[in-house]
């Protein structure tokens, strides 16, 4: 026990110092709200909305998409329904009038066993886009009126060919959409810092934009098509190694995006297990050692929780050592909860920490094994 308890302080050591090298890193990446007035919009875009059995919540995401500021003849959309079962695609046609274009996967691709249907809609989506620069985001979203043009804005500034946009989930009143929210927005903290720093790739593919050109000179999603998620990651990594320094986080309140949480336990880890499984395929050796540091720091947390149960001695080392964790996470997530919005709803971030522990070491195990459930479907 008493290496163990070396090991976890050690652990705990370096986690301290990846925390903080994260604040200090989102501290320091510039903010983008407001655009001057004298800029003109010359940029075509194409906006990818992948669907599947999203019924449910097309329609807000169409009328988002309807409200945006960018100009109406510089800009497209294409909802690629993914072999619905419910009424999305009927939906979707209902807006064939306002400039929404429908496009159905099975009339491209039949029903067949693969992982990737959703890269192969995006792909889909890609192959028949007119616009120089790819929007993407997920058909339970919310846009801001003002994506379109924060993206743009801030491409013909920065003149990237990868831009990661911030995504936060909608907050409702019960504990595991507070929880959801909470993990949620430290990942964009870090996913805003790693790009900045050009320490590691992270994105969500709820808030996208890349190059059509860099999309195609990488050979899109060849090479990872094999996968079932990670159209957003991979294809990060891809362009990123392609493109050096080319990849940057779109750090504006204007450009949040919104999307909503898991409505049960369940489905809530049937998607972090999904996002875990990822981990084993990343090209990036920076992420592996950071994922490997922060799953083996919580498993050893929970031993050591568990263990305190038979040897009442190790409480007094598992709990001060969770007190010391959540003391070093606190306040780099205060400054990423103002940014989003949720400075309030991090008062109650301590509380949820044995749970985040918890739920970290069950995703992190089970999403290197098996297979899980994605959208109706039985994927590994």
């Amino acid at each position: 026990m008493t290496i163990l308890v070396f090991i976890t302080l050690l652990l705990l050591v370096l986690y301290a110092a990846l925390i903080a090298f994260y604040h200090r890193s989102w501290k320091a990446v510039a903010g983008q709200d407001e655009i001057p007035s004298n800029f003109t919009p010359a940029l075509k875009i194409t906006v990818l909305i992948p669907a599947r059995n999203e019924g449910s919540n097309i329609r807000a995401c169409i009328e988002s998409y309807l409200k945006q500021s960018y100009p109406f003849e510089l800009r497209e959309c294409m909802v690629i329904d993914d072999h619905s079962e419910d009424n999305t695609a009927a939906i979707v046609e209902e807006y064939a009038g306002q400039g929404i274009k429908l496009i159905r996967l099975s009339d491209k691709l039949p029903v067949l066993p693969i992982n990737s249907y959703k890269k192969k809609a995006l792909e889909t989506g890609i192959a028949l886009a007119s616009g120089e620069l790819i929007l993407t985001t997920d058909a339970d979203c919310l846009l801001p009126p003002d994506w379109i043009l924060q993206h743009v804005f801030f491409q013909q500034n920065t003149g990237a060919c990868f831009i990661s946009g911030p995504v936060k989930i909608s907050c409702g009143t019960s504990w595991l959409t507070h929880f959801q929210a909470l993990d949620f927005i430290s990942l964009q903290g870090i996913t805003g810092a790693s790009i900045s720093k050009g320490f590691h790739a992270m994105s969500n593919g709820a808030n996208l934009s890349y190059l059509k050109s860099a999309f195609l000179d990488v050979n899109g999603f060849e090479g990872i098509d094999q996968l079932a998620s990670g159209d957003d990651m991979f294809l990060h990594q891809k362009i990123a190694a392609r493109f050096p320094g080319k990849s940057a986080y779109l750090k504006s309140k204007n450009a949040i995006v919104e999307t909503a949480a898991m409505p049960d336990i369940t489905s809530f880890l049937q998607q972090r297990i999904r996002w875990a499984s990822k981990a084993r395929t990343y090209q990036e050796s920076r992420l592996k050692w950071v994922l490997l540091l922060v799953y083996l720091l919580n498993l050893l947390l929970l031993i050591l929780l568990i263990s305190g149960i038979f040897i009442q001695k190790l409480w007094w080392i598992a709990l001060p050592a969770i007190l010391i964790k959540t003391l070093i996470e606190w306040p780099f997530m205060i400054r990423v909860g103002e940014f989003f919005g949720y400075s309030r709803l991090v008062t109650f971030f301590p509380f949820y920490q044995p749970l985040h522990i918890l739920y970290t070491v069950a995703a992190g195990t089970f999403g290197q094994f098996g297979t899980y459930q994605w959208k109706g479907r039985q994927v590994r």
